[in-house]
């Protein structure tokens, strides 16, 4: 018995699902050189711009020469640096908590929360658009697993009645192929009232929404007692990378103690570290770049419902057109790339069988002109593929 890895590749591309990996060969911005061709790049989570700033790269330098490369080891043997420490304090003050724990990625960061916290007699409750590193922290966990109907409080109220032991609530702020937003305020009051903690991963929302860039539960006005554990990542508006849970001191220091992700994994880089340090000051000192982005997605979404294209119902930079079918959402894409345009084509199994769909990212890197380049395109080339089916 062998494992037959050709058919399963062959199936993948017979059904419009497989993947490939284009070649960024510039840093991040608006414009990119991907497969030697330049484009204007509509598929970042960059939300902010600040993937190639300037400062950024200095810091990232400067950080470079004091620490070195390497974490070098983990947090808890000698891998935990200054500039580490002084990421999670400025973390924790950007999200109003006591304290923040630095983690390498945002997978770690959900796997680490959940594992942690519930095991095999208690209850975790999922909506079922939650991300895959959510979902697969809950397998990991061996905790009794249920999925709500996406943002339905009646559902989530339902199994919330019948859960066992420690409940956890867990949902995106932001969900990455929707653009929507977790109705938190309900979520958290039915929580609080079946005395079950609710989790959120921020990873879209944290730098966007809120005045101050603090993501959903800022957006929201809602605090520690609402939503004990906030997981937040630092790739995506804030340009660097990795991630980190924000809670009360105990919940950072139960998860020192018992989160393995956390134990047994060599600390970030801490040069990223620094250069995350100054994306924070970024973020804070230029409002602007978050009021540029709302103006943004207001344009676009305007010219492209004008012109009845199904477009999601999403305030934030995501924003999906549901095209359905897996082949001519690839083929929308590649018409748009024929044009300079990079937009991504998602499908199955990362959404629904029958929901595949572009899905268009803004970011304050962009100006009016490219946002009114792409929809032009966009509506031309829409109604050209529908006239072809």
């Amino acid at each position: 018995m062998s494992f037959d890895l050709s058919a399963r590749l062959a199936q993948q591309q017979a059904q419009h699902l497989y993947r490939q990996r284009p070649l960024l060969e510039s840093p991040q911005g608006a414009q990119v050189i991907v497969d030697g061709k330049t484009y204007i790049a509509f598929c970042s989570n960059d939300y902010l711009g600040l993937a190639n700033h300037p400062q950024l790269v200095s810091a990232l330098h400067a950080g470079a020469r004091r620490y070195g490369v390497g974490g070098g080891a983990s947090h808890l043997v000698i891998g935990h640096s200054q500039a580490h420490h002084q990421l999670e304090e400025a973390l924790a003050q950007l999200t109003q908590r006591p304290r923040a724990l630095l983690f390498s990625t945002g997978y770690m960061a959900n796997l680490a929360a959940i594992t942690a916290l519930v095991g095999k007699t208690d209850s975790l409750l999922h909506d079922r658009l939650n991300h895959a590193s959510l979902l697969d922290a809950g397998i990991l966990a061996g905790v009794r697993f249920s999925r709500y109907l996406h943002n339905d409080m009646q559902s989530l109220a339902q199994r919330l009645s019948k859960a066992q032991g420690n409940t956890l609530v867990v949902t995106d702020g932001v969900f990455s192929m929707d653009g929507d937003l977790a109705n938190l305020p309900e979520i958290t009051k039915l929580s609080k009232a079946h005395g079950a903690w609710c989790m959120v991963d921020d990873a879209h929302g944290l730098g966007v929404l809120g005045a101050q860039g603090g993501g959903c539960v800022e957006h929201f006005g809602l605090g520690l007692a609402d939503v004990p554990v906030l997981v937040g990542t630092l790739g995506k508006a804030f340009g660097s990378s990795g991630a980190f849970i924000a809670g009360s001191e105990e919940l950072i220091e139960y998860m020192i103690q018992f989160a393995r992700p956390y134990i047994y994994t060599t600390s970030q880089s801490p040069a990223i570290a620094c250069a995350t340090l100054e994306s924070l000051k970024i973020s804070q000192a230029e409002p602007w770049r978050r009021e540029h982005l709302k103006a943004l997605v207001k344009q676009f979404r305007e010219a492209i419902l004008a012109a009845d294209i199904p477009l999601l119902d999403s305030p934030t930079p995501i924003q999906p057109i549901i095209v359905g079918d897996s082949s001519k959402a690839m083929q929308l894409a590649a018409k748009l790339r024929e044009q300079g345009l990079i937009v991504s084509a998602i499908r199955p199994p990362t959404v629904a069988q029958g929901s595949a769909r572009l899905r268009i990212t803004l970011t304050a890197a962009h100006t009016t002109a490219h946002v009114e380049q792409l929809t032009t395109a966009l509506i031309c080339t829409w109604q050209e593929i529908l006239r072809e089916s």
